[in-house]
């Protein structure tokens, strides 16, 4: 099983060897999509986190021990279709391949299915026609 999450660390947690403890005491692996996370600083970490749900559960229950904050929160990308204007730079940071661009249309595709929401795309567009949702419905 496979779940997303984004790791808050505190000042005071930015040592901690997260991912090695991760793979050895839970036997779980992770994909780290994106962190700005510097010495003496708070930080982030956006992680796909792969293993059994057991002990995807037990792993989450001692970051938070940690003291660590967790966001589960899923969210969605959206494209604003109206300002997007197919210039593709968003699929050059587009991890998962969730974003294309090809001819003979060389319009922007996005596939929900394989977007791993890492939000990487986000900062990547300059008409701003990307966001992340966390409610769909809103």
């Amino acid at each position: 099983m496979k779940r997303r999450l984004t790791l808050h660390f505190p000042r005071d947690a930015v040592h901690l060897p997260i991912t090695y403890r991760l793979a050895v005491d839970f036997d779980i692996a992770a994909k780290i999509l994106r962190a700005q996370i510097a010495p003496n600083q708070s930080g982030t970490m956006v992680v796909e986190l792969s293993g059994d749900i057991d002990e995807l559960e037990a792993a989450e229950a001692w970051l938070e021990a940690q003291g660590l904050a967790l966001n589960r929160a899923p969210g969605q990308i959206v494209i604003d279709r109206e300002r997007c204007v197919d210039c593709g730079i968003c699929t050059s940071v587009c991890p998962s391949g969730a974003l294309s661009c090809s001819a003979p249309a060389w319009q922007l595709a996005f596939d929900a299915q394989r977007c791993l929401v890492c939000e990487q795309c986000i900062p990547s567009c300059p008409l701003a026609a990307i966001a992340l949702v966390l409610d769909p419905n809103q």
